[in-house]
């Protein structure tokens, strides 16, 4: 990581980069290096011969391998080595006296569309009218000398060429890691592009990867979105498919997306349809926001039920409290969905409370240890409070714009009843107290029998009457993300175990690898 080939080390990683953009398919084994001549004669049969050789090593993996069956199993030899080789060299520890290259130059490079023009953006938010106003500088003669001197391994690439290749294979291991490495390291990516006609491109080149008919298909609105969402969703969505690194890294990507408010107010402008990958419901036309919450809420379900990983809850609840201040329009289904899962939560609460007061009755002169239900309801009752929390914060923010919540709010009230005077939840609960009774109010003075559609007109109306004073002020839900200390003790592993599982024409003895195990991948 220093000497004479340092000054190389941005042309390196751009090289890789590209190579992974690119995404060339390996020529088919008959194919010539050189063009064949009449006159060529034994000088050129040799040449050929070697160049063909060395070619079919480098991108099949190895001489002996057969050639049809690798590039059906692996396509794209040469763009997923570089991957690999990017990933490699972007988690190589630091030295005693200096820092790794490859990882500064992957912390610092920037957008070719952005300075070829030097565009500034500047991006200011009026909150009273909530309108965007975007004011573009342009200078012919901007100086980007200082830039260089303070990066010495900074470049530039097309955004628009790299999202569009993550799109396409977010289902590897190795493309979400490298998403996960850009959007935490390199804050170029995640700054969004305002312009309509760079976030058209995005949006049009996802279209393209998913297969839809237009881009209306999947966007509406003058924001543009990061394209890397929904391939993450179809991940969380799959969730039993995947291995553990693979799901945590797409929760930690949505993690740190939902950070932005900018991020969490554009999904819920972002129309979508025909979700085909989404088959416990047909979905004709959703939100991506709404999508979103669905996806998290059916991860936190599916762990609670199997894995019940403490670390997969946390990333799941803590980008839904980021987002709920900026629920917009939520889907009826998004909105059923999030007190389903408080219904869940609280059967299992009186489960394990149940469980705990016969274990209790039935102990009486028995010596043997209780199991720890102590810890059981306290990890239950965060989680239970972590819900209430994000749903007083959608309440408490944007009331009118959430008739669907309110709604499924009303149709379960029942379920809330008992924790208004438990403890943990007293201060939370008189929001909701709030809430419920004053729409339950409306509703019987609107008189009995009264249609769905008569319902939400009645809580639409009643949601512009409530006084925004009556509901109580909570510090606002921020969670952001952090790395562990020595998060090389994860990631070093990980990125090796995707190399030796990869196959990429490199032999180790499986029985010789002590870094990691061999079902990690």
């Amino acid at each position: 990581m220093k000497g004479r080939c340092l000054s190389l080390t941005s042309r390196l990683v751009k090289t890789l980069l590209y190579n992974f953009i690119r995404q060339e398919k390996c020529p088919p084994p008959t194919t010539h290096i050189f063009e064949q001549k009449a006159e060529g004669g034994l000088l050129y049969g040799l040449a050929s011969g070697v160049a063909s050789g060395l070619w079919s090593v480098f991108t099949l993996g190895g001489a002996g391998n057969k050639a049809g069956v690798d590039q059906e199993h692996n396509p794209l030899p040469l763009s997923n080595q570089s991957l690999l080789l990017l990933l490699v060299l972007a988690n190589l520890t630091d030295g005693p006296d200096w820092p790794n290259p490859y990882r500064q130059a992957i912390t610092c490079f920037r957008n070719t569309q952005v300075f070829n023009v030097y565009y500034i953006y500047q991006v200011l938010m009026n909150e009273c009218d909530n309108i965007i106003i975007l004011t573009i500088l342009t200078s012919p003669h901007a100086d980007t000398s200082s830039i260089s001197a303070e990066q010495p391994h900074t470049f530039q690439i097309n955004f628009n060429s790299l999202y569009t290749a993550l799109c396409e294979q977010q289902r590897s291991d190795q493309a979400t890691l490298l998403l996960y490495t850009l959007l935490h390291q390199n804050a170029n990516m995640r700054t969004p592009s305002y312009t309509h006609g760079y976030g058209h491109e995005i949006v049009s080149s996802w279209t393209k990867c998913y297969g839809l008919e237009s881009r209306e298909d999947v966007y509406s609105g003058s924001w543009c979105y990061p394209v890397h969402v929904l391939p993450i969703l179809e991940i969380l969505y799959h969730v039993e498919n995947r291995n553990s690194h693979h799901v945590y890294m797409a929760l930690i990507i949505l993690l740190i997306l939902t950070e932005d408010d900018a991020f969490n107010r554009s999904v819920h402008e972002v129309e979508l349809k025909n979700i085909t990958w989404y088959t416990e419901r047909t979905l004709t036309e959703i939100s991506l926001g709404s999508l979103l919450i669905l996806v998290v809420i059916r991860t936190i379900q599916f762990n609670m039920t199997r894995t019940r990983d403490k670390y997969l809850h946390t990333n799941c609840l803590a980008a839904l409290a980021n987002m709920s201040a900026q629920f917009r329009c939520l889907h009826q289904y998004a909105a059923q969905r999030i007190i389903s899962l408080f219904a869940l939560l609280s059967k299992k609460h009186n489960k394990v409370l149940e469980q705990a007061t016969q274990s209790l009755r039935g102990r009486q002169g028995d010596d043997t240890a209780l199991p720890d239900y102590a810890q059981d309801l306290n990890v239950i009752e965060e989680v239970i409070r972590m819900m209430l929390e994000i749903i007083n914060s959608c309440l408490s923010n944007s009331l009118h714009h959430n008739p669907n919540l309110v709604y499924a709010l009303l149709y379960k009230r029942e379920l809330f009843e008992q924790f208004r005077t438990h403890p943990s939840f007293q201060d939370i609960m008189q929001n909701l107290d709030t809430v419920i009774g004053f729409f339950s109010q409306r509703l019987e003075q609107a008189g009995s029998d009264l249609s769905v559609e008569r319902v939400q007109e009645v809580i639409i109306k009643g949601a512009q009457a409530l006084p925004t004073d009556r509901l109580k002020k909570f510090p606002e839900l921020k969670f952001k993300y952090v790395e562990e200390d020595q998060p090389e003790d994860f990631f070093i592993p990980y990125v090796w175990s995707l190399v030796f599982n990869a196959g990429v024409g490199l032999h180790w003895s499986p029985h010789g690898i002590e870094l990691f195990s061999m079902d990690s991948g």
